[in-house]
């Protein structure tokens, strides 16, 4: 006689029935919680990626150390995108239609994020990007939200610090990437409005390793200071040949190359160079006092011991991205994608690496511009700029 007639005979078939049904509910109540994630781990923007997917690695496995989430573990299903929009499309449906996560976090650029937002708007599944974009926000998407600031919060906060040391004619040079492209047009815009006049906007393509001739017209047009909007090898060229052409001018940079690699790659042309970034790239500088001290020295130490190398605010943006939604599932208490999603919506008072994020239905990134610090390269470090 098999166990399952001696079961029966034992408890009844009514009664076993209910113990079957409550063990398929036991165990689907073990079941993990699965974080979807597409990063460009390898490829032209591995300096996004790689950091964000070691930084989900170890939130993951701190996370379950401790206890998991809503009693249950995480799993991490992570895709290489490599930074091509068509493969972010196809892993987001994989992530969606056959791994069935709970959240999408991913995205390292803007053009692998677009690609993905239609079809997490169309499954209702809350994801998180990791790109600068502002078009990724605005207008407002149901289902989408981001961590890192706006390249149009960049381009004020760089404006903002011209004013301030008398420079009102700037130069533009950009890349021809999604990020470049949307944070030129976003300080063309702003410009007027912050008092900076652009008195020469030049471009550069994806391939190009020489940027003096483009330096060469800024060094004629009059303009006070120089903003380099970009991101990936670019803006290093471009530190590069400014120094080699002896400009003399200011030179900013995005928060695109907020991390220690870009001044390797610089070398000494960097020392000068200003930008805005989150404070978690200075954490062993800031006041005792201030509120996100305690965040980002506790991950630069964590990834610091984990990966024996620097953080970099690309990283912090997983981060921040990790946190944000595991939160929403326990203020939610479930995994429910709606209720989750409203529940990232409603996050308020989140100190993260990138600042103290309040959402709100008409924001969905929670930033503003005081999360952003100056920062500035001096002996081959960030300082920040007071």
């Amino acid at each position: 006689m098999s166990l399952v007639h001696s079961a029966l005979r034992l408890i009844g078939t009514s009664s076993f029935a209910a113990v079957m049904a409550l063990g398929a509910v036991g165990a689907k109540a073990q079941a993990p919680i699965r974080v979807g994630a597409f990063l460009a781990v390898t490829g032209p923007a591995s300096f996004l990626g790689d950091p964000e997917e070691k930084t989900l690695k170890m939130l993951v496995d701190q996370t379950n150390a401790a206890g998991g989430v809503l009693g249950r573990k995480i799993e991490l299903i992570s895709y290489d995108s490599a930074g091509d929009a068509e493969k972010a499309r196809t892993f987001t449906k994989r992530l969606i239609e056959q791994d069935k996560v709970d959240v999408l976090i991913g995205g390292s650029s803007t053009g692998e994020t677009m690609a993905a937002v239609p079809l997490a708007e169309q499954a209702g599944v809350p994801f998180i990007s990791l790109a600068g974009a502002v078009v990724i926000i605005e207008p407002v998407k149901k289902w989408v939200f981001k961590t890192p600031h706006t390249d149009r919060m960049a381009c004020q906060k760089i404006f903002v610090d011209m004013k301030a040391r008398g420079f009102t004619k700037a130069a533009l040079i950009s890349g021809s990437g999604g990020f470049d492209k949307s944070m030129r047009a976003e300080c063309l815009k702003v410009a007027p409005t912050d008092g900076i006049q652009i008195v020469a906007d030049e471009t550069y393509g994806a391939a190009d390793t020489d940027m003096t001739a483009q330096l060469t017209k800024i060094k004629g047009s009059g303009a006070q200071a120089v903003l380099n909007a970009g991101f990936g090898q670019g803006p290093a060229i471009v530190t590069r040949n400014y120094k080699q052409l002896g400009l003399s001018q200011p030179l900013y940079q995005s928060h695109g190359v907020a991390s220690k690699e870009f001044i390797k790659l610089s070398g000494d042309a960097a020392e000068g160079v200003r930008l805005p970034a989150a404070a978690l790239l200075v954490a062993d500088i800031l006041p005792a006092n201030d509120p996100q001290k305690g965040v980002v020295t506790k991950y630069t130490q964590d990834y610091g011991a984990r990966y024996k190398s620097d953080v970099s605010t690309f990283g912090g943006h997983a981060y921040d991205g990790f946190m944000i939604a595991i939160n929403a599932m326990k203020a939610a208490n479930s995994t429910d994608h709606a209720k989750v999603r409203d529940a990232i919506e409603a996050t308020k008072g989140y100190v993260g690496t990138g600042g103290v994020v309040n959402m709100s239905p008409t924001d969905h990134m929670g930033l503003d511009l005081s999360a952003f610090r100056m920062l500035e390269v001096r002996n081959g470090t960030w300082t920040l700029v007071k």
